[in-house]
């Protein structure tokens, strides 16, 4: 794989992880995109990887993508455990609707309770909290081993804006708890495809020229 189409796949995969973050709001079903996504960024790490000789760039990034993926695994997991094997949503919707008895059909027959204590929702609070902080948590994992692999790869290409990314990504995971560091890390994957499209290829050095003596006198 040349240099070239390394900096292209990565650049390509970023902006369709962009694609995927701005679609989720339309139809979830996107997210499959940023999946693809994330598969041409680690191709074009592994081409670089073998560019620079510098296999902790493939070895890290591939770290960051399986953290990534088990943590989607894990969330999805816990959210269908919680909504399909739990009385989660049977037990919320009976305080919400008083007279809900389980059959779903009647929903839209029925009032909601006028006075409904928020204190009475708290218990539900918690087991949503519990599935944000499994997902943040494989978040910071797989966030901490990209940052390792493009601050790499910024100190190879001397593309600063990779080392930039990577702490901005790092940063917002750090705080996903809130929503600005989900908006930092979406800025900063719109720096590593930039980043990306900057990659040069290496100039090979130049041989000396040994200085000519000075003629006799």
């Amino acid at each position: 794989m040349t240099i070239e189409s390394s900096k292209i796949l990565g650049g390509v995969g970023a902006i369709l992880l962009i694609v995927a973050a701005v679609a989720f709001f339309v139809q979830p079903l996107l997210l499959m995109i940023g999946v693809i996504g994330l598969i041409l960024i680690l191709i074009a790490l592994h081409g670089l990887a073998d560019y620079y000789k510098e296999k902790s760039i493939f070895s890290n990034a591939l770290f960051g993508f399986i953290a990534t993926i088990a943590g989607a695994i894990a969330t999805f997991a816990r959210f269908v455990y919680l909504v399909f094997y739990t009385t989660y949503v049977t037990d919320l919707f009976s305080i919400v609707y008083p007279g809900f008895n389980g059959d779903w059909t009647t929903i839209p027959n029925l009032t909601a309770n006028p006075n409904l204590n928020p204190a009475d929702l708290i218990p539900f609070i918690g087991p949503i909290i519990a599935i944000f902080v499994i997902m943040c948590i494989f978040l910071v994992i797989a966030a901490f081993f990209t940052w390792r692999s493009i601050k790499t790869v910024s100190s190879k290409s001397n593309v600063g804006l990779f080392s930039t990314a990577g702490l901005l990504l790092l940063i917002g995971a750090l705080i996903a708890i809130v929503l600005i560091g989900l908006v930092l890390m979406l800025v900063a994957v719109v720096l590593i495809a930039v980043a990306f499209f900057q990659i040069k290829p290496q100039q090979p050095e130049q041989p000396s020229v040994a200085a000519s003596p000075l003629p006799p006198v």
